[in-house]
């Protein structure tokens, strides 16, 4: 991946890829600059494998290629790695939820970070929007430009000034509107998972199936997942 004088490629990009539909909208988006994508996905002990499978299966309708990181936090800290805490409801939240892992973003872009610049990729692609803020503190446009300027400071490719972009697509947008997006762009949403119950369908009672049924509603669109 390696061009003929040594630079990042603007042309090449990590894309963070979880299963859900933000990261796959953020997948098709990254093709859709004109970026040759690798993506990374993370089997990290979280409660099931369904976004592990999810994510593989968008990876190869899309075209990119991908990597599988195994890895696991012994000292859990959250719901989705943790059997023993319940999930939460989300008329029930309050605060940060339990389901935030810690430091779970500073963790996959460090990886996603660490590929770019062993790659010579010139950008890192995630799907996170403030949509998730307050709820998960990793999710906020302050979080991703300090990270960003800690990106610039602390790798070789920083020093020598071939900047490795922290691209946040869908940061400003709302459910509904990332769900359009991925519209025009065919994302195939029918193949994505955003439950954190690992069950045949959907519970339709946990954070991220509300936000998911509440987003393709406000988009007048019906959510394929439900049709199959």
């Amino acid at each position: 991946m390696k061009n003929s004088k040594g630079r990042l490629s603007k042309r090449r990009a990590i894309v963070l890829l979880s299963g859900g539909l933000d990261s796959a909208v953020t997948l098709y988006l990254a093709k859709y600059d004109g970026f040759t994508v690798n993506c990374l996905i993370f089997d990290y002990g979280q409660r099931h494998k369904k976004e592990v499978e999810a994510a593989k299966k968008i990876a190869r309708q899309a075209g990119a290629a991908y990597r599988i990181i195994k890895l696991r936090l012994p000292w859990k800290g959250s719901s989705l790695l943790d059997g023993k805490i319940k999930i939460p409801r989300p008329d029930k939240a309050d605060g940060i939820p339990s389901t935030y892992v810690p430091g779970r973003n500073i963790i996959f872009l460090s990886y996603a970070v660490s590929f770019a610049e062993a790659a010579k990729a010139g950008a890192v692609y995630i799907g996170a929007h403030t949509q998730d803020y307050p709820g998960y503190p990793d999710c906020r446009p302050q979080f991703y430009r300090a990270f960003s300027k800690t990106v610039s400071c602390g790798t070789k490719a920083g020093v020598e000034k071939k900047k490795i972009e922290i691209k946040t697509p869908l940061i400003n947008k709302t459910k509904a509107e990332i769900i359009k997006t991925g519209v025009k762009l065919k994302v195939p949403f029918e193949l994505t998972w955003s439950c954190y119950k690992g069950g045949r369908f959907p519970c339709a009672k946990c954070e991220s199936c509300y936000f998911r049924s509440k987003g393709f509603f406000e988009a007048g669109l019906p959510d394929p997942i439900l049709l199959r």
